[in-house]
């Protein structure tokens, strides 16, 4: 094992992504209380030392099937969507009451590709699960399966959680598996199989050791994993792949396996979530807008402030809530690039305003910054 290998202490916001195959026993179809008890007390442990928690949950379809008499035979999406509909409840429900011994308030946050994809969907859902956390809660997340068709589909939730880690700006993404880890081939049919603990770069070679997915609820697989580490990467989020299926599974990843924790395999990214973000935000992005600003807002922009409102001289172009814009000093020079958080339309009413008469101007209490300093990079 690598001895630069993080370990889980190191994390301040993690998401922890579940697979049917853990949740679900796969012989009753109930739901593993005792194993997920187990957990409930592992993520209460992080919280107490200052960490924050989002799980990502599969287990929907799982759970509600049999209450349907919908088992031993393949689903069509309609009743797929059927078995969610009410496995959803009970997932909630079991989440809430074994969360509920250690006083944590559980959400429930159901999300479709569309809410990751679109841009306002995206920072909605983002804001939405910041505030959660902020408050103390803890998001259980899942795909929206009731809505979501076969053509706007995750399709597993190892990608959902990749894509999850990177709205919130994680900076730890926990899969636990039916294995420990990525080996050289798969360990199941190749005794020779080697463990790889520490991954830096996703290679073609890497990419190759990935198998096919195993039989029972999951749907996904190595692929999905090595897919969901390559989102999780170029977020600048580091990501474990752990065996789940024994009990407290995230305190087996406290210490690394030499000290006695549990074999992983940790992707390890070459950037921080916060520059990682930001990288993607000035280069990646076609700006669909311009916000002219004040002497005074641009020497606060360049210590690390917001830009408000009241900074705000001109608006151009035609933007709404979450698209990118330029930023640009009156003589016409691009300074920054960021998310702006209004559409163009009041975003030329609330100009040169104070945050505080935004409620007044627009009729309803918006955020007091036109761009965050945590969606703006200042050139």
């Amino acid at each position: 094992m690598a001895l630069d290998a993080p370990t889980l202490l190191e994390s301040r916001r993690l998401v922890v992504k579940i697979g049917s195959a853990l949740l679900v026993d796969g012989e009753t179809r109930q739901i593993r209380r005792d194993w997920l008890d187990a957990l409930a007390d592992d993520v209460a442990a992080c919280r107490k030392r200052g960490q924050e928690v989002v799980i990502v949950t599969s287990g929907a379809v799982a759970c509600g099937r049999e209450h349907l008499g919908l088992v031993g035979r393949a689903l069509k999406l309609e009743e797929k969507q059927a078995a969610a509909a009410t496995g959803q409840i009970r997932l909630a429900h079991a989440y809430q009451e074994t969360l509920a011994r250690h006083d944590v308030t559980v959400a429930q946050v159901l999300v479709t590709l569309e809410d990751t994809e679109e841009r306002r969907r995206h920072l909605n859902a983002r804001n939405t699960i910041d505030t959660l956390l902020k408050l103390g809660a803890v998001p259980v997340i899942n795909e929206n399966d009731t809505v979501a068709t076969a053509e706007i589909r995750f399709g597993d939730n190892d990608r959902l959680a990749a894509r999850v880690a990177q709205m919130v700006s994680a900076d730890t993404l926990v899969l636990l598996s039916d294995i420990d880890g990525l080996y050289t081939a798969d360990p199941r049919k190749d005794p020779d199989a080697r463990h790889i603990p520490t991954v830096r770069e996703l290679t073609p070679e890497i990419e190759g050791m990935a198998g096919e997915p195993p039989p029972g609820y999951s749907s996904g697989g190595m692929v999905t994993k090595i897919a969901a580490a390559r989102v999780a990467l170029s977020a600048g989020c580091r990501m474990v792949i752990a065996k789940g299926k024994r009990m407290n599974p995230l305190a087996a990843l406290e210490q690394r396996p030499e000290d006695g924790g549990a074999l992983c395999t940790w992707f390890l990214p070459s950037a921080e979530p916060t520059s990682a973000r930001k990288a993607w935000i000035a280069g990646h992005v076609n700006a669909t807008g311009v916000l002219v600003v004040d002497d005074g807002a641009m020497r606060a922009l360049s210590h690390g402030a917001s830009l408000l409102p009241a900074g705000v001289t001109a608006v151009q172009g035609e933007f709404d809530r979450g698209d990118v814009v330029i930023v640009r000093t009156q003589e016409g020079r691009e300074v920054a690039r960021g998310l702006v958080a209004y559409s163009a339309d009041d975003a030329r009413k609330i100009l040169r305003h104070k945050s505080t008469e935004i409620p007044e101007i627009l009729g309803y209490r918006g955020r007091d910054e036109m761009i965050h300093r945590d969606d703006l990079v200042v050139r």
